[in-house]
């Protein structure tokens, strides 16, 4: 099963890729690495805004952070034209808009995480990073970035 069948048959969909909203590329390619900007839990009129866990409870932030990803697979299928060109999710950063108390962090980006793997198996296990934020652009509750390792 291709990963965009995976992802059908989850219910999801994958976005249009959104142009940048600054000084930035989407993503930029350094031989089979795609280095991926952070992007937001925001799909069409759907967000998911405000402080993890006050404003946003833990379920509800997994499920930005699988959203976050989503907006990211975007950009790699712009890129590449396909997620079957993915040979390797490398790493992901993952920004947790929290309050200061807040520690569950790896549980949040965990939503990100657990859907890679659901997505291309053993090539969606990756390195991380997960940590906690004062705030986020726009008021969003998480934020993820990627490198991705594309096939030659």
């Amino acid at each position: 099963m291709t990963p965009e069948e995976k992802i059908a048959e989850l219910g999801l969909i994958i976005p249009d890729a959104a142009p940048p909203v600054g000084s930035y590329l989407n993503s930029t390619r350094s031989g089979n690495l795609l280095h991926i900007s952070g992007g937001l839990p925001i799909i069409g009129d759907r967000k998911f805004l405000g402080k993890v866990p006050t404003e946003c409870d833990l379920k509800t932030a997994q499920e930005a952070a699988r959203t976050a990803l989503l907006t990211r697979l975007a950009v790699i299928k712009a890129e590449a034209g396909t997620l079957d060109q993915v040979a390797q999710i490398v790493s992901l950063s993952g920004y947790v808009n929290a309050e200061p108390d807040f520690t569950a962090h790896p549980q949040v980006i965990n939503g990100a995480s657990d859907l890679l793997v659901e997505i291309f198996g053993d090539a969606g296990r990756h390195s991380r990073a997960a940590v906690g934020c004062s705030s986020l652009p726009l008021g969003v509750s998480v934020e993820i970035s990627l490198v991705v390792e594309l096939k030659s």
